[in-house]
């Protein structure tokens, strides 16, 4: 698999496309939980599932950072198919009702 940073392009990785089974759009620079979420990545990642679709291959597209309700949609609807919570997940004061949320949210 492949990760990419914020500010990478999706142009760094669409030569190894052919030997991956995962790539992972950060949608917030590494660090540190509980940061915002930077909307500019949905382009990427919808610039990233066409590349995907493009080579045939199944290739888990994952989004990782500022992952929550609100903005699972939108990623999901970008091309994501695998979400990573921290935060929102293991902020909450119920694990359980905050991992329903993320699950109606990628259901809607």
């Amino acid at each position: 698999g492949v990760v990419l940073n914020p500010s990478t392009p999706v142009e760094a990785v669409a030569w190894v496309l052919d030997l991956c089974d995962i790539v992972m759009v950060m949608t917030v620079n590494p660090g540190f939980g509980g940061q915002a979420f930077i909307e500019s990545q949905l382009a990427k990642i919808a610039a990233l599932r066409a590349a995907i679709d493009a080579t045939g291959r199944t290739i888990a597209l994952q989004v990782d950072g500022g992952v929550n309700a609100a903005t699972a949609r939108q990623v999901l609807a970008a091309g994501a198919d695998t979400l990573v919570a921290g935060t929102a997940v293991f902020g909450a004061a119920d694990y359980a009702a905050a991992i329903a949320n993320l699950r109606q949210a990628g259901a809607a």
